[in-house]
Parts: structure tokens; sequence; C-alpha cells
């Protein structure tokens, strides 16, 4: 048996991130970079990923471009058609994109596009990624996928928090987010049994940079409803998503780690 230090080691393994040059995404990558990972950063905008590997490549860290539109199935089907057979020991389902709003603001395509990007895409990029997982149990024993969910597919939030409806944590999010954690569970009910695991992390509040430099008011006021009395820091994620995807973890299957600082427990 290794030690624990190499239990937690990602040295040599491939691991992919969606949403890679987000505030969350491109702060988790670096961290996966950092144990030794070559990460593969996804994202639609070439610019933003060739920026996010030369910042990566730059410091001596492993990366290397994944540009492809996860919500495009014929850009995903080329993508892995180029990777191949290779293992591929982590797939991080992270990407998201849509607007704020309430269930009196929200249109119905909301909806549509929400759970498109959340829920259908993860099981698209798992479907696709199968070939490459499975070639990574066949090499080092297993594989695992993290999808990065929302305390708000647990819990609702709290409206009095925001300035009106239109810019509320939308309900079309949280639902998708809730769909993802269920799903998490089938997965892992399906592809345990191959050496594959499946787990999911719910951040908690993580307010982007621009809206901490911006809106220091409501940020504040974020704080307030933790527990521990402030927002969390992007790399505070980098270390549950590493155990995730780490050999430390190797029974750690359809679990949901809540990284939120305590908001939930409410």
């Amino acid at each position: 048996m290794s030690n624990l230090p190499q239990r937690f080691s990602l040295e040599s393994k491939q691991v992919l991130v969606t949403g890679a040059t987000g505030y969350l995404g491109r702060t988790m990558a670096r961290g996966l970079a950092e144990l030794g990972a070559n990460v593969l950063l996804n994202g639609r905008n070439s610019e933003r990923v060739e920026a996010c590997v030369a910042d990566l490549c730059g410091i001596g860290l492993s990366a290397t471009p994944a540009v492809f539109d996860i919500n495009d199935e014929d850009a995903v089907h080329r993508w892995f058609s180029q990777y191949g057979d290779a293992p591929l020991h982590g797939l991080v389902n992270n990407a998201y994109a849509g607007s704020a709003g309430s269930i009196e603001t929200a249109a119905e395509e909301d909806y549509r596009n929400s759970y498109e990007v959340t829920l259908v895409s993860a099981h698209r990029l798992l479907r696709y990624a199968l070939p490459g997982l499975r070639a990574a149990v066949c090499e080092l024993g297993n594989a695992s996928v993290v999808n990065i969910g929302s305390m708000y597919g647990l819990v609702s939030p709290d409206q009095r928090v925001y300035e009106n409806k239109q810019v509320v944590n939308p309900p079309f999010y949280g639902a998708a987010k809730a769909a993802l954690l269920q799903w998490t569970r089938y997965a892992a009910c399906e592809f345990g049994k191959e050496g594959i695991r499946v787990n999911a992390i719910s951040p908690g509040p993580f307010p982007p940079e621009d809206v901490q430099v911006s809106n220091p008011e409501f940020v504040s006021i974020l704080a307030q409803k933790v527990p521990m009395g402030r927002v969390g820091r992007a790399e505070e994620l980098q270390g549950p998503l590493s155990f995730l995807l780490s050999d430390a973890s190797g029974f750690v299957n359809g679990a949901n780690l809540v990284v939120d600082g305590g908001w939930t427990c409410w």
C-alpha cells in the first residue's frame, strides 16, 4: 500500500476541467496542477484557454488546452475522438453560464438552458469520457469524476439579501444543480463497480472577484449568513477537489462534499 502523501498525489494524471477559465475553474485547475496533474483546460474561447495554459506553464506546471463547447455534441465528439483511448484519470464538470432572476421573472428557456449546461453536458461528457476513464482504471485501478454542484442545489436563496427579483440567484440554477447532485448518485451506482468513482462538491458563497470589488456591501451581507462569518476563497476548493480526484478518497463514491463554511447548517 502506498503512503498517504503518495495517495494524495496527482502526479502524471490527466484531468479534464470544464469551465476552466472562470473564477473558480482556473483556481481549481491550478491546485490540481500543483499536485502534479496535467490539467486539460476546457473552455469555448481559445484565447482565454491559451492564456490560462500559458499562466500555468509559466510557473512550471503542466496544462494543455481543450477548446470545445460542452453544449455542442459534435464538438465534444471531435475532441474526444482526437484524445483517443489515452487514460483520462479525472473529469471535473464545472462549467456553467446563465443569468439571474426569480420564478416571476424567469423565462421557460432559462430552465432549458440551465439544465442543458449543467446536467445534459455532464451526461454527455461522462459518456464520451468513458473510454479514457476505463483506460485509467486499467492503468492505475481507478478514475474519478467530480461534478460541481452548489449550496443552492440543497437550499433556497434568501431573497431578502438581494436588491430585487431580477438579481436573485435564480430558481433554474438551483433546480439544475439539485438534478446534478441526484445524477451524481445514479452515476456512482452505475460505474462504481468498474472503479470509476463519481462524486460532487457543493460550494457555498464564493462571489467572483469583480463582485467583491464592486459590491462589498452585498458580500458583507453574504458573510453574515455564514457560520464562519466570511465568504469562501477560491483556493479553498482546491483541497476538496484534489481529495476527490486522488487515491486518498478511494472508497468515496456518490458523496456530495459541501464546502460552504456551514451555510447549509443553519
